[in-house]
């Protein structure tokens, strides 16, 4: 088998954190948007369809 190398994750430079957090914030918010709309539409077609 080859040589595997070291792991570069924990020294990795020049990661950009705040952009990340901004992503991840970003994707939580559409996500819950998303999920608000699903259920919405699931609930105007248990009323009108019933």
């Amino acid at each position: 088998m080859s040589d595997h190398g070291e792991l570069t994750y924990s020294t990795a430079e020049g990661m950009d954190y705040p952009a990340h957090e901004e992503t991840y914030k970003s994707f939580i918010k559409f996500g819950t948007i998303g999920a608000a709309v699903v259920v919405t539409v699931v609930v105007l077609l248990a009323i009108f369809l019933i």
